[in-house]
């Protein structure tokens, strides 16, 4: 029987969670397990991941095979540097804690003094209109200048 540990799908649309199994490879994605050995919550924020890694030692070392998802999650966890004897480090590193979008948009809006950091689009427009009411002042001089001139004549 080839054994495999590989993630189980549950939860919502849009909304998964996975449980880290040990299951023969012909069963379906979320069939009967033999034994649930972890979770996996990407979606929180930080993503959970729990392993038992006393059991994932053991169906590792009795021959189960990992899918690429769970080498993944096991190299986070520092599983898969115990088992192959790695010695890169395990990926979990503590998080900082994320500033409220708020506080970051007025620290944003303080740093810029109010004053947009470009200018509008619509700027150019009225750039263009002042341009082309001054040829026409322009054009307009003139026409004075010649009617005064024909008037004095």
């Amino acid at each position: 029987m080839a054994v495999k540990i590989r993630l189980k799908r549950l939860g919502k649309i849009r909304s998964p969670h996975y449980r880290i199994v040990v299951m023969d490879s012909r069963q379906k994605r979320d069939g009967r397990a033999i034994e649930e050995i972890g979770l996996y919550h990407p979606k929180n924020d930080p993503s959970v991941i729990q392993v038992d890694s006393e059991r994932a030692q053991y169906w590792l070392g009795v021959g189960a095979q990992p899918t690429e998802a769970v080498v993944a999650i096991f190299k986070r966890s520092g599983d898969w540097q115990k088992f192959s004897g790695d010695t890169s480090p395990s990926g979990i590193d503590p998080q900082a804690e994320k500033r409220d979008k708020t506080a970051l948009f007025n620290a944003a809006l303080a740093d810029t003094a109010d004053e947009p950091s470009v200018a509008a689009f619509s700027g150019r427009k009225k750039a263009d209109e002042t341009s082309t009411e001054a040829a026409a002042a322009e054009t307009g001089a003139g026409e004075t200048s010649t009617d005064e001139s024909s008037t004095e004549a």
